[in-house]
């Protein structure tokens, strides 16, 4: 019985032709191709979750750094107005009118607590970012030399056992005094010795994966070990990196607003000054709001930032990507 070649739409010269031989071709492999990134974000947004807690986060750091540049605001605007203090929302609502800038209410000089969170939301997550900058740019490069060389982490672990059993919160308040409290002064506090916590993780990291046949090989052929720790090593802590950054970069926030509750944070009105301004609001009846609402917006800024940061952290784990 003969088969019908013609179903398959060609004919018994082209399906019986002789083909060439290439070496070349047939050491190509198809398959398709992979994005590193792109196989990231596709894994992130994977989750409905993260779509929501992204746009919460572009919604924190847009209204921070965009609402005050087209809003005028003066913490002591209204400061011989006492019918404008201590207003809650519906009181400041009825006297002013509607508008976003009373839906907070007013503070102790009648000024627009929504303005001044707002305000102080914008030099606080300035400080985090700059801090977070500086510290996880110095951590990551010292910390992958520190790992991969051993003269480096002789010294480096006298460092480290020395400056690490300090408490770090004693340090930065002694230094906020010193170098009297200023948003520089603070940063420079923050980083002087932040740096030092991320370098000993990723050092721990590179001392797990530095023996490996690759690194070893690069090595025999004279590769410096600076250009090994970035080229080799560096590229599979990714992952590692990214939840660093999740966790230092709200614990800035966090240390502002503890030493301002205190009082010897940033002189200006950072959300760490304004919850320690308002202190004496959170025990009166009717001025809960001015204590409140920058207590709140600081802890949302706080968790959006670290779910955001460990959630990308996870995503940018190859073994997710399978």
């Amino acid at each position: 019985m003969e088969y019908d070649y013609s179903k398959l739409g060609m004919t018994t010269a082209e399906l019986f032709s002789r083909q060439e031989h290439s070496d070349l071709e047939s050491e190509k492999i198809t398959a398709p191709r992979y994005s590193y990134w792109q196989s990231v974000f596709k894994v992130f947004f994977r989750k409905k979750l993260n779509i929501v807690i992204l746009a919460l986060l572009a919604f924190v750091i847009l209204f921070s750094y965009l609402y005050p540049m087209f809003t005028e605001y003066d913490r002591f605007g209204q400061l011989l107005n006492e019918d404008a203090k201590h207003l809650m929302p519906a009181a400041a609502i009825e006297k002013f009118g509607f508008s976003i800038k009373w839906i907070l209410g007013t503070g102790n000089a009648g000024n627009s607590t929504f303005d001044a969170i707002w305000n102080g939301a914008r030099i606080s997550v300035s400080l985090a970012f700059i801090c977070g900058a500086i510290n996880m740019t110095i951590g990551v490069i010292l910390g992958a030399i520190w790992g991969f060389s051993k003269k480096v982490d002789t010294v480096m672990m006298v460092v480290f056992n020395v400056v690490g059993n300090i408490p770090l919160i004693l340090l930065i308040s002694v230094l906020v005094l010193i170098f009297s409290p200023s948003f520089w002064s603070m940063v420079f506090a923050l980083t002087v010795t932040g740096w030092l916590g991320i370098a000993y993780t990723i050092r721990t990291q590179v001392i797990i994966i530095r023996d490996r046949e690759y690194n070893l090989a690069s090595k025999c052929l004279g590769t410096s070990t600076i250009k090994i720790a970035m080229k080799n090593i560096l590229p599979f802590m990714t992952s590692i990196i990214v939840t660093l950054l999740a966790v230092e970069i709200p614990s800035y926030i966090s240390y502002e607003v503890f030493l301002a509750y205190i009082g010897i944070g940033l002189p200006d009105m950072s959300l760490g000054r304004l919850i320690y301004s308002a202190e004496s609001a959170m025990v009166t009846p009717g001025w809960g709001f001015e204590f409140w609402s920058p207590v709140a917006i600081s802890a949302v800024i706080s968790v959006v930032l670290y779910v955001t940061g460990q959630n990308l952290g996870d995503a940018s784990d190859p073994r997710t990507h399978m």
